[in-house]
């Protein structure tokens, strides 16, 4: 082992939960493009509709994401104030419960769709956040690792969600409004 394997970890402890949450990935676009549509996923308890009802879990789990950034750039001592680490624990359990409905209503109700580009690309980032989701969980337990590893995962789970919360509530909320 060399010294630049030794202090930043060696890559291999990484190909496995790479490889399962890619498998989660395609998994996924496979079923939301093999899956016949319902049109019917999950009842909007307490919404106007199904889209109102992912538009706000997604808001709450887009939000939840920041506190997730800030709290583990406060882990990593990389700003001047302490967050707990159970804030970051807590934030990212509860916006990954969140986004639960929403993939399950997505997948399920609607599949995987390519027919307008911003549906394609939300279909696709839906995809990619729950196989990037899946690799940072299986990363963590781990040791020996390279040290970006799990900021470079969080920032890619960061950037999909963003991505999500971009190509679905946000055009919700500008083109249809804000409903509940």
């Amino acid at each position: 082992m060399t010294a630049v394997e030794h202090r930043s970890g060696s890559f291999a402890p990484l190909l496995l939960p790479l490889l399962i949450g890619g498998l989660v990935m395609v998994a996924l676009g496979v079923y939301g493009r093999a899956h016949t549509p319902t049109g019917f996923a999950i009842g909007p308890a307490g919404f106007s509709g199904a889209l109102a009802m992912k538009s706000w879990l997604t808001t709450g789990a887009f939000v939840l994401a920041f506190v997730q950034v800030i709290s583990a750039l406060s882990m990593w001592g990389k700003i001047g104030v302490r967050i707990p680490a159970s804030v970051h624990r807590w934030s990212g359990r509860i916006a990954f419960v969140l986004t639960i409905p929403v993939a399950f209503h997505c997948l399920y109700a609607l599949g995987l769709q390519y027919d307008v580009p911003r549906v394609m690309i939300h279909s696709l980032l839906g995809c990619f956040f729950y196989g990037v989701f899946t690799a940072k969980m299986l990363v963590l337990p781990k040791r020996g690792l390279p040290g970006w590893s799990l900021p470079v995962l969080g920032g890619l789970a960061f950037t999909a969600l963003v991505g999500l919360w971009l190509t679905s509530s946000f055009w919700f909320f500008t083109t249809i409004g804000v409903k509940v």
